[in-house]
């Protein structure tokens, strides 16, 4: 098994400072994540589809001689594959898996702009009323009179489940999958 580690945990600070998130789009919905889980931010080029793989990893991309798995946040969080377009971009992270840090790609549909939330501005999600898997989201972010969802990277990007095809939610890969 897997152990994901970063510091994410750490630095969410609900003292009331200010802290800065990425927004992206995906969906229709703006999310966001911690600025300082950002890598950086690449125009989506070539992408490997890898056979066997989950609907939702969209293939790999060649990064500076690097392997790098592409998640498509469209599929992962509403069973849609993403449309592509000149706004789409690819949203680099880096997890822990097994104490070895591992890059990511999340593709999204457009990235908004670095926003700044005051922590008394960031709640608990609630039990109800998103389309998204509630362990997907790890706060909300209350900008401009409307919330802001705020991903758990580590269950998004969950390498566990994206390597193990039985999670996949999609129709034709559950009949694939032996009983």
């Amino acid at each position: 098994m897997a152990n994901l580690l970063t510091d994410q945990s750490v630095r969410l600070d609900l003292s009331g400072e200010s802290q800065q998130y990425l927004t992206f789009t995906v969906l229709g919905e703006t999310l966001g994540i911690g600025i300082l889980d950002v890598k950086e931010i690449i125009e989506v080029g070539g992408m490997t589809r890898v056979p066997m793989t989950l609907d939702s990893v969209r293939g790999v991309i060649n990064l500076r001689g690097n392997v790098v798995p592409v998640v498509d946040l469209s599929y992962r969080l509403g069973n849609r594959v993403a449309t592509l377009s000149k706004r789409s971009c690819i949203v680099m992270v880096e997890l822990f898996v097994d104490g070895d840090p591992q890059p990511m790609g999340m593709l999204v549909d457009a990235v908004n702009e670095i926003l700044e939330i005051p922590g008394q501005n960031i709640q608990n999600a609630p039990e109800f009323g998103t389309d998204i898997r509630g362990e997907f989201i790890q706060r909300m972010g209350l900008h401009n009179d409307g919330f802001i969802i705020l991903l758990n990277i580590e269950r998004v990007m969950s390498v566990e489940e994206l390597s193990d095809t039985s999670f996949d939610s999609s129709p034709h890969q559950k009949a694939m999958v032996p009983q």
